[in-house]
């Protein structure tokens, strides 16, 4: 009789599960912070923008540091850079949940305590930054062209399953003495794992030194460049020739721009609606928060698991589909007076947000040639950072004002992308 031996993974499959586990990671950890945070601004009686200035800052490193990042691609090597990445993930839960452990604690005053935290944050958002730009080229690298828009649909999931994780897992880590920034370390702690999973197991991808390009036939895994990285290693500077306004990616950029300050306004607000509703105290709260978060990214995840692959959806259509379906859920939210209604409405547009960041991505990606991957890489991870520079304070300012605005501004906005998918994007 004869036994059937298993093969080993394909490398490219290998290398696409190793970096989908390393953004699910981050994701995990930035979303479950975020599911607590709103609870730990409330019992540190800090007021609910301060909450939202916080992020800002980071996203706002964010933004700036994705392309810095993403230039040196070629120099660094994307493993290296994924590495960088996850390390300024630890050192700011670790920073951070000191910090807000501190304040919690009566250690420190909680202005001190935020600031603290605000600096953790800015780890992530400096270093932090490495990772996605460095994921997106090795995944483009190692995929066929036919392939890149389910290939990054796949990765740009790890976000919507990490958001389903975080909030579900932050609670259970709420420990007696560190309180709610417990969390924060047993997310430090999966980065670790992580760290130790890449630097014994991720590949590298060769790419091009001064190209910022990443090959787009028969890469090679490991050290050793091809034929291909060769060339493109002679190639002039890409960087000027897509700026953010190239005619090629702006529709896309503009598209990730609209569609993420939506989302942002919207999720960053989720969790002061709900408290609020309730009338309840933030601890009493936070399942609450976790659960509606938890659906909105099931709804997310079954469109980037399940509808795109399974229809085989453009970045165009993901666009408009995704406009639609974001547009009539953030009404619904606004609209909602019980917390049903809430949970009902943030799934619903949680689903069209799940069509619309691998549709931008995708598109982006596409629209250009293999030796400018690299580049709008980083102009991709900047405008998913530069969202929530602005995003969260205003979704805050517009919430003291009247529950209801930042999920009205959040349709408008998504009913204005519907009619500019349906008229302005072309296919790439």
């Amino acid at each position: 009789m004869r036994v059937a031996v298993p093969r080993a993974l394909p490398e490219g499959v290998r290398e696409q599960a190793l970096l989908f586990c390393v953004m699910l990671a981050t994701a995990v950890g930035t979303t479950g912070l975020q599911s607590v945070l709103p609870a730990i601004g409330r019992s540190l009686h800090l007021p609910d923008p301060l909450i939202a200035l916080a992020f800002s800052l980071s996203a706002l490193l964010y933004a700036l540091a994705a392309p810095a990042w993403a230039k040196r691609l070629g120099v660094f090597g994307a493993k290296r850079m994924v590495q960088i990445g996850n390390i300024g993930f630890i050192s700011s839960m670790v920073v951070g949940g000191l910090a807000l452990t501190a304040g919690l604690r009566g250690v420190l005053a909680a202005p001190v305590a935020f600031v603290g935290f605000v600096i953790g944050r800015g780890l992530y958002g400096l270093f932090g930054s490495a990772a996605p730009p460095a994921a997106q080229a090795m995944v483009v690298a190692i995929t066929p062209r036919e392939n890149w828009t389910k290939a990054l649909s796949l990765l740009a999931s790890a976000f919507g399953l990490g958001t389903i994780l975080g909030p579900a897992l932050a609670p259970f880590f709420v420990f007696p003495f560190v309180g709610l920034a417990g969390p924060a370390y047993a997310f430090a702690l999966l980065g670790i794992v992580m760290a130790i999973v890449i630097a014994s197991q991720l590949r590298n991808v060769a790419m091009a030194p001064d190209a910022h390009a990443v090959p787009s036939a028969e890469p090679t895994i490991g050290g050793e460049p091809s034929d291909v990285t060769a060339a493109a290693a002679a190639a002039p500077d890409t960087e000027l020739q897509v700026g953010y306004r190239d005619q090629r990616i702006w529709p896309w950029i503009l598209v990730g721009l609209i569609s993420g300050h939506a989302q942002a306004i919207a999720g960053q607000t989720l969790a002061f609606l709900v408290i609020d509703r309730l009338g309840a105290p933030p601890a009493v709260a936070q399942p609450l928060i976790g659960m509606i978060l938890m659906g909105g990214a099931l709804a997310a995840l079954l469109a980037q698991w399940g509808v795109i692959p399974r229809l085989d959806l453009q970045p165009r259509a993901m666009v408009f589909w995704g406009s639609v379906l974001s547009a009539l859920g953030c009404l619904g939210v606004a609209l909602a007076t019980n917390l049903h209604g809430i949970a009902v409405g943030f799934a619903l547009a949680s689903l069209g947000f799940g069509f619309l960041r691998p549709g931008f991505t995708a598109g982006a990606s596409l629209a250009v040639g293999s030796a400018e991957q690299g580049v709008v890489a980083g102009r991709v991870a900047a405008v998913n950072g530069f969202t929530f520079v602005l995003g969260p304070s205003l979704g805050i300012f517009m919430y003291d004002r009247w529950h209801a605005l930042p999920y009205l501004v959040s349709a408008a906005a998504m009913a204005g992308l519907v009619g500019y998918a349906a008229l302005k994007l072309r296919e790439p």
